[in-house]
């Protein structure tokens, strides 16, 4: 009997991308073909994002190509999960009659019984309760979506932060985390395939045990995988301000290993707008805070993003946010307007604010962020940096790669350019840093 075709598309963050991996390796246990091009399979799926309008449009307009493509008999059925799917569990297929099947978080694990069920059936849904989601499935190297110098490691799922514009606990359920012992085997697999860097993500990472073992313990974590043989580097993302906690900064600045970087959504600095928002602190604790952070480790590089125009936000909260950009000069930020979505406490507040308001605020603070972007890189000329090579720009004709200020795909990259020995694609290698150009690195390889 011929072996059914499967291929994927993967939308949205990091987090979902390790989902989307290890829902191909079960696929391919299960005795599915994976096909690299969605659109070159029998059953294409659609991992979507479903977090802001923005994802959920990307998510739309991507499953109505797919379903074009079936229209013209180059693909057979369509498959839509991740979270729009677990978010809009029965307008999806209403709304758009080609998806085939439409698949809940909590059923990823499970997945190819579900695809079995549609070939025989025409159409088919799952939707378990997301605590059935083991928070990390097994992921064949093969599959993997990074190169195999980095990789992302999940190490927990859901979360307990209700904060008012998030729909992210209603989606993905309640915090949990992995085990330290699963946890650090990945890390040895990953380090035995070539990885130099991992990247620790969760929705919360520094809640990370706190489930498990009664207590915050990240930094026990941590400790635990400076000790895997073969990685130079670990980063930790999506931070919660509250949970740094000092035990967690003393590892930072002790550990060879651990990158000098951290990220930690502080979302707004007006004490009105946070509580509004259904988060912890104001100004004077988040300024208290970021000074205890440089003060604790030297030289590390601060990654936050920020939300405006969320409702009642006045002049005067915008305000005091850009002077607390300016004020603190993180390292690297982002900005995003808000987003209203349904089902989330802000949706229904009052004093919702027109969209040309927000990003308008939202512009003005990443040109603020840009020049201090360049700034701080014209601080660098003439520094020497330890840079990940990933690869060559033919249109620039130089390399590229990212230093320990850098995380992949949220961040920037340093070009340079070598004279003689091309480096190796995964190897950290040393630049001087000769030029800061709208705020990008530019140097020479040491040889």
């Amino acid at each position: 009997m011929k072996k059914t075709t499967v291929g994927m598309v993967n939308l949205g963050c990091a987090k979902n991308q390790v989902d989307g991996e290890a829902i191909l390796t079960a696929l391919r246990k299960d005795g599915f073909i994976i096909k690299e091009d969605a659109a070159l399979a029998q059953v294409a799926i659609v991992n979507t994002c479903g977090f802001i309008d923005a994802a959920k449009k990307e998510a739309v307009d991507e499953i109505l190509e797919l379903a074009r493509l079936k229209e013209e008999g180059k693909i057979h059925k369509i498959v839509v999960t991740g979270c729009l799917a677990e978010r809009y569990q029965k307008e999806i297929h209403e709304e758009i009659p080609e998806v085939d099947a439409v698949v809940g978080i909590g059923a990823n694990a499970r997945i190819g019984g579900v695809i079995r069920e549609m070939l025989s059936d025409g159409y088919a849904e799952a939707f378990p309760e997301k605590t059935e989601l083991p928070i990390c499935g097994e992921r064949d190297f093969s599959l993997m979506s990074t190169p195999s110098y980095f990789a992302y490691i999940k190490i927990s799922e859901g979360c307990n932060n209700q904060c008012a514009f998030c729909a992210i606990p209603a989606i993905r359920g309640p915090f949990r985390s992995r085990t330290m012992e699963d946890i650090e085997q990945e890390a040895k697999e990953l380090a035995a395939n070539g990885a130099k860097e991992i990247i620790l993500i969760g929705q919360d990472t520094t809640r990370y045990g706190q489930d498990l073992y009664g207590e915050y313990s990240l930094a026990k974590l941590l400790k635990k995988l400076c000790k895997v043989d073969g990685i130079r580097w670990i980063r930790t993302l999506y931070c919660y301000p509250e949970a740094i906690t000092d035990e967690l900064l003393d590892v930072m600045a002790s550990e060879e290993k651990i990158v000098k970087y951290i990220d930690i959504p502080l979302q707004h600095a007006s004490g009105a707008v946070l509580k509004s928002m259904r988060r912890v602190g104001d100004r004077a604790y988040l300024t208290a805070l970021v000074g205890k952070i440089r003060e604790r480790v030297p030289g590390i590089v601060l990654r936050t993003t920020f939300l405006v125009g969320f409702p009642g936000e006045t002049e005067g909260d915008f305000a005091e946010l850009s002077e607390f950009v300016k004020e603190m000069r993180f390292e690297r930020m982002g900005c995003f307007p808000y987003s209203q979505e349904e089902g989330t406490p802000a949706a229904e507040m009052d004093n919702q604010i027109d969209a040309e308001i927000k990003e308008r605020r939202a512009e003005i603070l990443m040109e603020k962020q840009m020049n201090i972007l360049q700034e701080d890189g014209e601080k660098l000329i003439g520094t020497e940096l330890d840079v990940l090579v990933e690869g060559f720009d033919r249109y620039a004709e130089c390399w590229f790669g990212r230093s320990f200020r850098d995380a992949p795909e949220i961040d920037g990259k340093i070009f340079f350019t070598v004279e003689n020995k091309k480096p190796v694609l995964g190897s950290i290698a040393k630049v001087q840093i000769n030029e800061c150009i709208d705020a990008d690195l530019f140097g020479e390889l040491i040889q």
